[in-house]
């Protein structure tokens, strides 16, 4: 067999997972007993999933997900009230398929940011699209965007996220320009893509959160909860009890 030659196409036409499978399956003395239809079969499964391995990686560098944190990695015995099955339920990335919302709700340190960043690396590795977003920054982002021209580039990228992760949001109450911000990203992705949003404030709350125009919180809200999955956490700050800055 001319391994070399081979290679060497296969590397030329872009197929460097099915080249890394060839040239493995070359040195394994078994493969003299495969067929021809086992061995392409082999070097096809090598380079499918060397295909999804960096289209994950490329989506986790666009998301820019705040924790490295994976959803095998949860710690559901800490005391913080997570739902494990509702948790493992949302891991399927079904809710984001059927452009569901996901409110995480409890005070600071128990892993809203975490969990958050765990859900959006396994829709990465789902092939989803996802944007992670601290809300303070991203609404300084806007203002400067709206100053310079790029408000609505900015908008539509937001939109196009199949996740968007809003992480971080309150306690302040949002300015008259904040809140219309907030209103273009709801109505941009309602019924079209899925937003996780995380805030130490209870959902009950968020309507006096969103300011003083009584149409636009009602707008934004019933578009954002009506449809949303919640994790309500409880519980003191895991930072406490551990050394590592994740708080999974």
């Amino acid at each position: 067999m001319l391994i070399h030659p081979t290679l060497d196409q296969l590397h030329a036409l872009g197929l460097h997972g099915m080249a890394k499978g060839f040239k493995a399956l070359s040195a394994t003395p078994e493969a003299d007993a495969l067929g021809h239809a086992e061995w392409l079969g082999l070097i096809l499964d090598h380079e499918v999933t060397t295909r999804q391995q960096k289209r994950c990686e490329t989506r986790a560098k666009t998301a820019k997900l705040r924790h490295p944190a994976s959803v095998e990695d949860v710690d559901f015995r800490a005391a913080r009230g997570l739902d494990r099955a509702l948790f493992l339920k949302l891991a399927t990335c079904d809710w984001i398929r059927e452009r569901r919302n996901l409110l995480i709700t409890g005070p600071c340190g128990v892993g809203k940011s975490w969990l958050a960043c765990a859900l959006g690396h396994r829709a990465c590795r789902e092939d989803l699209s996802v944007l992670y977003h601290r809300v303070p920054r991203l609404f300084a982002a806007l203002d400067l965007a709206r100053s310079d021209g790029r408000y609505s580039r900015l908008l539509r990228s937001l939109a196009r996220a199949k996740l968007l992760i809003l992480d971080d949001w309150g306690p302040e109450a949002l300015t008259g320009e904040q809140q219309r911000d907030l209103l273009e990203i709801v109505e941009d992705r309602y019924d079209a893509g899925s937003l996780l949003i995380t805030s130490q404030v209870p959902v009950e709350n968020w309507y006096a959160m969103i300011g003083s125009v009584p149409t636009l919180a009602d707008a934004i809200l019933d578009r954002v909860v009506h449809n949303a999955y919640r994790i309500n956490l409880t519980g003191e700050s895991l930072r406490k009890t551990r050394h590592t800055p994740a708080d999974a």
